[in-house]
């Protein structure tokens, strides 16, 4: 048989009770409120936007995603795991990844404040100052202001710690005054051409190697200083840019955590990263496995028993990796290894690489022409395209093994230069 198109997560027995993640009275009945929620807006002008805006389709309908994003905000379900006093909901963990999965499970659209609202948003709540707090939370909150991530260099992708873009301190008038100066380019920078403000890790000091001597800093990007260059990929569109740096200033006080103690803070925001919003990310896997299944059966694929092995094989990798982000969401930080997150990478960037490689063993010749001149290219199409980035972005597979194999498995460092 094949695969059956996979259950919502409160159907699955005792997955939750096995990871650590139990599920109340009250959570189903969050559940029901975020679904209904979604059904009942989902509608009017924002019902063309089922499914927009997703890998390899950033470019389709920003504006009305950012007014879809906007009334989210306005109705409180943005920013659900602050706290309160930051304009969060004090949303228990179970409730977080309940609202991730009936996002993904709506169709609802791609999510245009991510990187602020997941990842910079968490690390002013825990690095930042008060000032940098009442500056900026509301704005990401109320999807006012949209971010991007200035961490990958040309000579600085998944090793990091290469950062060569420098800030200088200007100093200006009194003690307080002054502004950073930043020289340098970024590279591979999602989003970054509808973005307001980046947050980027400078080397701040002159001569310092590897994580000694960055800074964290908040630059905004419509000034002089700044240039963005689309990155065309093989999917025709460009999510991903080159940035460059050439004077960019930024306020003296705008540097999250300590001068020089930019590396940590940045650490600490790619953990974030690979947070929760992983689980929403697998319904997407799931809803996308589904439909392989049943354009397998479209296509006659579902006759050849190596096709329906794969399809099968999908299934189990998408299981496995659902109770391994369970598990690294919930557990305990003190008996983390730090490796958790990684493995996770491995496992969902391997998986949806190779169901895109299954999508054109499904589809078979056809999925080597166009649908379309010049190059209108179809779902599955830009699926097997962008994926290979998958085990490229957010760290690459070498780099996620090499944490594994050092922080988990307590094998010797390796040599670096």
């Amino acid at each position: 048989m094949l695969p059956r198109a996979c259950t919502p997560p409160r159907a699955r027995g005792s997955a939750e009770k096995d990871t650590g993640l139990q599920l109340s009275p009250q959570d189903e009945e969050f559940r029901g409120r975020v679904r209904q929620w979604l059904t009942e807006n989902l509608t009017g002008r924002f019902a063309g936007l089922r499914g927009a805006g997703g890998p390899g389709r950033e470019h389709e309908a920003h504006d009305e995603r950012v007014a879809w994003n906007r009334h989210l905000a306005a109705a409180g379900w943005t920013c659900l795991g602050w706290p309160s006093e930051y304009g969060g909901h004090d949303a228990t963990l179970a409730q977080q990844v309940i609202f991730y999965e009936e996002y993904a499970r709506s169709g609802a659209p791609a999510r245009v404040g991510y990187l602020g609202e997941e990842l910079l948003g968490p690390t002013l709540i825990a690095f930042g100052t008060p000032a940098q707090r009442r500056r900026f939370l509301p704005a990401i909150a109320a999807v006012e202001e949209l971010w991007c991530q200035g961490y990958s260099e040309p000579g600085a992708g998944s090793d990091l710690a290469a950062v060569a873009t420098s800030a200088t301190l200007v100093k200006g008038d009194g003690q307080a005054g002054g502004e950073w100066v930043i020289t340098g380019q970024k590279v591979w920078t999602s989003l970054a051409a509808e973005a307001d403000w980046c947050f980027v890790l400078a080397r701040t000091q002159p001569g310092s190697r590897r994580g000694e001597g960055l800074s964290y800093l908040l630059v905004p990007m419509r000034q002089k200083g700044v240039t963005v260059r689309p990155i065309r990929q093989l999917t025709g569109t460009a999510e991903f840019n080159e940035v460059f740096f050439d004077g960019a200033r930024t306020e003296r006080d705008l540097v999250v955590g300590e001068v020089g103690d930019g590396w940590r803070v940045a650490r600490a925001t790619l953990g974030i990263e690979r947070g929760v919003a992983t689980l929403g990310q697998q319904i997407g896997f799931e809803r996308e496995l589904g439909r392989l299944v049943e354009e397998a059966r479209r296509t006659g694929a579902a006759s050849d028993p190596g096709i329906r092995d794969k399809l099968a094989r999908a299934w189990i990798g998408l299981e496995v990796m659902r109770a391994h982000a369970l598990r690294t969401v919930a557990a305990d930080p003190a008996t983390a290894t730090g490796a958790e997150p990684s493995v996770l990478k491995l496992l969902w960037s391997r998986w949806h690489q190779e169901l895109g490689e299954l999508a054109m063993e499904v589809l078979g010749a056809p999925s080597m022409v166009a649908r379309d001149a010049p190059y209108d290219l179809g779902d599955w199409q830009r699926l097997f395209l962008f994926s290979r980035a998958d085990t490229i972005y957010g760290g690459s597979d070498e780099i996620q093994r090499t944490i594994i194999a050092e922080r988990a498995l307590g094998l010797p460092r390796q040599a670096r230069s």
